[in-house]
């Protein structure tokens, strides 16, 4: 009777437990990823975080982030656009602070606030609104773009600032929106699932008095179920100071990551998506 009271304590805490911030994909919100395979190691920075990125109770869309650099490393999701008002608020994950705030993200105002937050203590676990205030050049950079999303809760959970990085402003609002919004939706056509990962490689110069690293590259990889026995993928880079997109195979650019980090052969789609 005592173990079977000490197991049920034990199940307890670890549903109470259960977070945004998590432990790994594979466990909590491997959906965003083909064949729920995330990624492999060679992507994690020396202190990551895996974020289920979650807003009013749902799961959106899945991140891993990196609490150095304040930066996202990549975001995963799957590619459902659809008409609607583009967000304007912006918010920030909770849980990068600790376990006891809240497990949805949420406005800065409102954890300050609402939940005792401090504004030291957020500063400390990740990128903050001031970050991104009087750039020259930049902005603020979706890698999980809000019109890829097909309702307004959706395209809501994009505007976390774990989802955010500082791109070049003619790229982002010039070559790579036309990718995002021009050849996603040519290169779609036909697929019943798209996943999608779009991530971006630490450069050596930051923002925001050293806080926040600008990216010296962006880039967006695909994997396209046509059904259940054909698939195609496709994949795109671009130097975070140009106005140009590189198309490229998935293998193609998974070595040009590979090369770009430094370590070992990066992986970012399970083996049944075709590299070539």
């Amino acid at each position: 009777m005592l173990l079977l009271l000490l197991l049920q304590v034990s199940v307890s805490c670890l549903w109470l437990g259960r977070s945004e911030v998590v432990t790994s994909f594979e466990s909590s919100c491997p959906q965003f990823f083909f064949r729920e395979t995330p990624p492999g190691e060679a992507l994690e920075p020396k202190r990551a975080a895996w974020i289920c990125q979650r807003y009013k109770n749902q799961y959106y869309f899945a991140t891993l982030y990196d609490r150095n650099r304040r930066i996202p490393v990549y975001s995963a999701y799957l590619y459902q656009p659809g008409p609607g008002k583009r967000p304007k608020t912006w918010l920030v994950e909770p849980q990068l602070m600790g376990p006891t705030y809240p497990k949805t993200m949420e406005r800065e105002w409102t954890l300050l606030n609402d939940f005792s937050g401090s504004l030291e203590k957020l500063r400390k676990s990740q990128a903050i609104l001031q970050d991104y205030k009087n750039l020259t050049g930049l902005n603020r950079g979706h890698l999980n773009p809000s019109s890829h999303h097909h309702d307004f809760s959706s395209r809501m959970a994009t505007f976390t600032l774990t989802n955010i990085v500082p791109q070049d402003e003619k790229l982002n609002g010039g070559a790579w929106k036309n990718y995002e919004q021009q050849t996603m939706m040519r290169r779609t056509q036909g697929c019943n699932t798209t996943y999608v990962i779009v991530g971006a490689v630490p450069g050596n110069n930051y923002i925001a008095k050293g806080r926040v690293n600008k990216p010296s590259h962006i880039w967006s990889s695909a994997c396209c179920e046509v059904d259940a026995n054909h698939r195609k993928a496709w994949a795109v880079i671009a130097e975070n100071d140009k106005n140009k997109v590189q198309l490229l195979t998935l293998g193609q650019l998974e070595d040009v990551l590979t090369q770009l980090y430094g370590g070992d052969q990066v992986s970012l789609f399970d083996r049944a998506c075709p590299r070539e």
